[in-house]
C-alpha cells in the first residue's frame, strides 16, 4: 500500500475506530448524556437571562408577558430566575467535568488496549512482514500515531453524538415559536457541523496522511543518525546529515503550514457561517412577527436561542482541524492491525519430538530474486553439520526456512518427517534455537538477556549456559558481574562479547536443534576454541548446524555442506 493514500474514506476509519469502543459503551453513553445536558445548561443560561430582561423590561413599562407558546418558562421572581440561573452555571461545569473525566477514561483504556492489539501484529508479523521495514515509521506508528487517537477517542466520538442530540432538542425548541424558526436552525446546524468540515475535510485529507508518513521518515532518518553517530563523527558527515535533516524539517513545517493553512480557512468560513445565520434567525422573526405568525417574545428568545446554540456544533467543525491527522494515524494503526502475516502460527496439540530435519526440492525466493532452487539437505539427529559458502548464497535463508520464518515456495522443509507447516509452532520454537549473526541486547541486566532464552532461569543455570559461552570469566571481572546494565542495544560491550551472550542463550535455551549463522564471526582463537569445544561436547544430545565462512570453525563438523551461487543441490 501507498502509505500516502487513503485505502479507505474517513467515515469508514472512524467506523473502523468506532468498533473498539464496544467494551466500553456504558460509559460512552454517560459521558454522550453529561454533555448533552451540560451544553443545555449552558444555551438556556443565555436564555433564560434574555427572558429575565425581557420581563424586566415588559415589567418596567407596565406591560404583562404574552402568555401562550412564547412564555414557557413560568418564572416570574427575579430572585427565582437568579437563582436557577446559578444553579444551571453549576451544573455546566460539573457536568462538562463529568463528560470529559468518562471521555479521557475511555480514551487511555483504548490506547492501552491498542498498543497491545499493535504489538501483537507485530510479532506476528514478524520477521517475514517486517525484515527490511523503515523501522522509524514502525516507532512513529506505535508512539506518536496511536497518541494521536486519544483525540479521536476523547474529543470525537462523543461530540458528534452530543451535537446531534442537541441540534435535534434546539430545532424543536426554536420550531415550538414558529416552524420556520426550525427549520432554519436545522440547516444552520447541518451546514456548521457537517457540510463545512466534511468539505474541508476532503482537502485535508491527503495533506494530512502525507505529514504522518514523512513525520514517519524523520523519525527513521533521526534514529539512524544516531545509532550511527560515531560513523558520522569519523568520516565528517555530520555537516550533510545535518542539512538532511534541515531539509527533512522544513518538508515537514510546510506540510503542518499548509495544515493551519486549511485549518485557518475552516474556522474563517464557520464563523460566517454563524453571523450568517445568527442574523438570519433574527431578520426571519422579525418577518413573521411584521406577519403576526410569531410574538414579540418568541422573536428575541428564537434569536438568542440561536446565536448562543452554536456551541456544539462549533465543536464538531473544529474536529476537522486536527481530525486529518488523527484520521491518517487511524489508517496506519488500522492496515498494521488487518495486514495478514505471511506465515500463520499452527496450534493444535503439541507433541512432536526432534527427530531429525531435512530440506526436500526447496524453491524459496525474496521477490523476484531466486536464493534457493531445488535445494535438498539432510540433517541427522546428533551431528554437527557444517554449511560453508559464499555470501548470497542462501546459507542464513536456509536457517530462516527451518526456523519457519518464511514458507517454501515448492518442495517442503521438514522436521522429525512432518512437514514444518504441520508442526505446532510452540514445539517447533522450543526445539530450535536459532542465533543469528547480529546478536540484540535489550537495556536490561547481562543476567536478564541470558535468562530470556529461559525465562524463570536460576542463577545457575545462567552461569553454566555463560561458560560454556566463554563468557563467564569476562562477566565476574564486571563491578556488579551478572547485574550489570548492557545499555541501549549493548553499546557498553564489544562485538565478541555481545556475540558470546548470543551463545549464551543458545545454550541456555537448551533445545535439540541448533541452528548457529556465522557464531564466532567476532570471538579470538582462544574464545572460539572454548565455544566449538562446547559444541562438540553437546553433541550427543543436541544436533547443530553450523554456518560459517571459516574453514577453520567448521573443523568439528561431521559433515560440510558446500553451497554455491548457483543454489541448487
Amino acid at each position: 500500500m501507498n502509505a500516502e493514500q487513503h485505502r479507505r474514506k474517513g467515515i469508514q476509519i472512524m467506523g473502523a475506530l468506532i468498533g473498539l469502543v464496544k467494551p466500553l459503551l456504558p460509559v460512552m453513553i454517560l459521558a454522550v448524556v453529561l454533555g448533552t445536558i451540560g451544553y443545555l445548561c449552558a444555551i438556556f443560561l443565555t436564555v433564560l437571562a434574555g427572558y429575565g430582561l425581557l420581563h424586566l423590561a415588559y415589567t418596567a413599562l407596565g406591560m404583562e408577558l404574552l402568555q401562550g407558546r412564547a412564555d414557557i418558562f413560568l418564572i416570574r421572581e427575579p430572585g427565582v430566575l437568579f437563582a436557577v440561573l446559578v444553579i444551571l452555571a453549576v451544573l455546566r461545569g460539573v457536568l462538562h467535568y463529568g463528560e470529559q473525566y468518562c471521555n479521557h477514561f475511555i480514551a487511555f483504556k483504548l490506547l492501552a488496549l491498542i498498543r497491545h492489539k499493535v504489538f501483537a501484529a507485530l510479532r506476528k508479523l514478524c520477521p517475514a512482514k517486517l525484515e527490511g521495514r523503515d523501522k522509524g515509521n514502525l516507532i512513529s506508528m506505535i508512539t506518536s500515531d496511536v497518541e494521536l487517537l486519544e483525540v479521536f477517542y476523547a474529543h470525537t466520538i462523543s461530540p458528534i453524538a452530543i451535537a446531534a442530540a442537541v441540534s435535534i432538542f434546539m430545532v424543536c425548541f426554536m420550531g415550538r415559536f414558529a416552524w420556520p424558526a426550525g427549520i432554519l436552525a436545522l440547516a444552520a446546524y447541518v451546514t456548521v457541523g457537517v457540510v463545512i468540515p466534511l468539505a474541508c475535510g476532503r482537502r485535508g485529507a491527503d495533506q494530512g496522511m502525507r505529514y504522518r508518513t514523512r513525520f514517519g521518515d524523520l523519525n527513521s532518518f533521526v534514529l539512524d543518525s544516531l545509532r550511527g553517530l560515531d560513523e558520522t563523527i569519523q568520516y565528517r558527515c555530520g555537516q550533510k546529515r545535518r542539512q538532511e535533516m534541515e531539509r527533512r524539517s522544513r518538508d515537514l513545517i510546510g506540510l503542518q503550514q499548509e495544515l493551519n493553512r486549511l485549518e485557518t480557512f475552516q474556522r474563517s468560513v464557520t464563523n460566517l457561517a454563524i453571523l450568517a445565520f445568527s442574523f438570519g434567525m433574527l431578520f426571519l422573526m422579525v418577518l413573521l412577527h411584521r406577519q403576526g405568525l410569531a410574538d414579540g417574545t418568541g422573536m428575541l428568545i428564537s434569536t438568542i436561542a440561536m446565536m448562543g446554540s452554536f456551541g456544539p456544533v462549533t465543536a464538531l467543525a473544529n474536529l476537522s482541524n486536527n481530525l486529518n491527522q488523527t484520521l491518517a494515524s487511524g489508517e496506519r494503526v488500522l492496515s498494521l492491525l488487518e495486514e495478514e502475516p505471511q506465515v500463520e502460527e499452527v496450534g493444535g496439540r503439541p507433541g512432536t519430538d526432534f527427530a531429525g530435519a531435512s530440506a526436500e526440492r526447496v524453491d524459496f525466493s525474496y521477490g523476484g530474486e531466486e536464493i534457493l532452487k531445488k535445494y535438498s539437505l539432510e540433517i541427522p539427529r546428533g551431528k554437527i553439520l557444517g554449511i560453508h559458502g559464499q555470501s548470497g548464497c542462501g546459507k542464513s535463508t536456509l536457517l530462516k526456512l527451518l526456523m519457519r520464518f518464511f514458507d517454501v515456495q515448492r518442495g517442503a522443509v521438514k522436521i522429525s518427517g512432518r512437514d514444518i507447516r504441520q508442526v505446532n509452532t510452540g514445539d517447533l520454537r522450543k526445539m530450535e534455537a536459532f542465533m543469528t549473526q547480529e546478536t540484540h541486547l535489550f537495556h536490561d541486566s547481562i543476567a536478564a538477556n541470558i535468562a530470556l532464552a529461559k525465562p524463570g532461569a536460576s542463577r545457575k543455570e545462567i552461569e553454566e549456559a555463560a561458560k560454556k559461552a566463554s563468557v563467564h570469566d569476562f562477566i565476574k571481572t564486571l563491578p556488579k558481574g551478572y547485574d550489570t546494565e548492557v545499555g541501549e542495544l549493548g553499546d557498553t560491550l564489544s562485538g565478541g562479547e555481545k556475540q558470546r551472550i548470543g551463545l549464551a542463550r543458545v545454550f541456555l535455551h537448551g533445545a535439540p536443534f541448533l541452528l548457529l549463522d556465522e557464531p564466532t564471526s567476532n570471538l579470538d582463537a582462544l574464545n572460539e576454541g572454548i565455544v566449538l569445544k562446547s559444541l562438540k561436547e553437546t553433541k550427543e544430545n543436541q544436533t547443530v548446524i553450523l554456518v560459517s565462512h571459516r574453514r577453520s570453525t567448521l573443523h568439528l563438523a561431521d559433515r560440510i555442506v558446500e553451497m554455491d551461487s548457483r543454489r541448487d543441490s
